[in-house]
């Protein structure tokens, strides 16, 4: 099972389940390669039913401070994008359930070269993209990722009007991530009714589960937005929570990824069946 199915498959089994899942965001590489692989390869275990494993870039431009850092770390230590898909194909060897979206922006993957990077990224056990800066329209990337049977997944937002939803739907799948407030990642959340009745519309648009994130950094608020989506998404407060367990020459400190985890652990807790 690959791909599109790996996620259909998650959504499926969280509905069987009566919860919503967690989708957890990390920077491959932050803030090294061993200590984010060991988080990476026990993110299933501490409650993550998706991850999303972010593609360091230079310019990061729809990323907040907190993951522009991140990103930056990763680079300063030896990130790439060889090493990225490494990160995924090593994870693959113990896990065949757990659903990877690689996101990032597409200059790194132009660089790469488009048809060598779907194939590597299928062939290190991808399941599909967001690539936050190639709107729906650009068939370049998005056509042999459908072809090689994987997801394109796009973003939405409160701006979005229904000509234009209607627009993005068309060429999603996998799922839709809303996000919630509009600016950069890591800044603020919005209330709770305001995304509930983003979802009713967006919901009228498409069959597709939908996952929300943008600025949910507690249990308490992935617990309330996890009652009206089918995914909640949390990065920002992952990626703080290594920043916060670096010494003061930038090196991790010892339990940097049991930090992560246990933050995962918590907020995964949280998430319970819904009423």
């Amino acid at each position: 099972m690959i791909g599109s199915a790996r996620i259909a498959k998650r959504f499926q089994d969280l509905k069987a389940d009566g919860r919503a899942g967690l989708v957890t965001f990390i920077t491959a590489g932050d803030p090294n390669i061993e200590i984010s692989s060991v988080i990476l390869n026990q993110l299933p275990e501490a409650g993550a039913d998706i991850i999303e494993l972010g593609m360091p870039f230079s310019d990061p431009m729809a990323d907040g401070p907190v993951i522009q850092a991140s990103s930056q770390r990763a680079l300063d230590n030896g990130a790439s994008m060889i090493k990225t898909l490494n990160m995924v194909r090593n994870f693959r060897k113990n896990d065949s359930n757990t659903p990877i979206i690689l996101m990032g922006y597409f200059n790194p993957i132009y660089i790469y070269g488009v048809a060598k990077f779907v194939t590597d990224a299928t062939e290190a056990g991808a399941d599909g993209f967001i690539i936050v800066d190639l709107p729906p329209e650009e068939a370049e990337m998005r056509e042999p990722v459908e072809q090689a049977g994987l997801s394109f997944i796009y973003l939405t937002s409160p701006t979005t009007d229904d000509q234009r939803l209607t627009v993005v739907v068309e060429h999603a799948s996998g799922f839709v991530y809303y996000v919630s407030v509009t600016g950069i990642t890591g800044t603020k959340s919005a209330a709770t009714q305001d995304i509930k009745n983003a979802l009713e519309r967006l919901r009228r648009h498409t069959d597709l589960p939908i996952a929300v994130g943008f600025g949910i950094k507690t249990p308490e608020q992935a617990a309330a937005i996890s009652q009206h989506a089918e995914a909640v998404v949390v990065g920002s407060a992952f990626v703080s929570k290594v920043a916060e367990n670096l010494g003061p020459d930038g090196r991790p400190q010892d339990g940097c990824a049991e930090a992560v985890l246990n933050l995962v652990r918590d907020i995964a807790g949280g998430l319970s069946a819904k009423n």
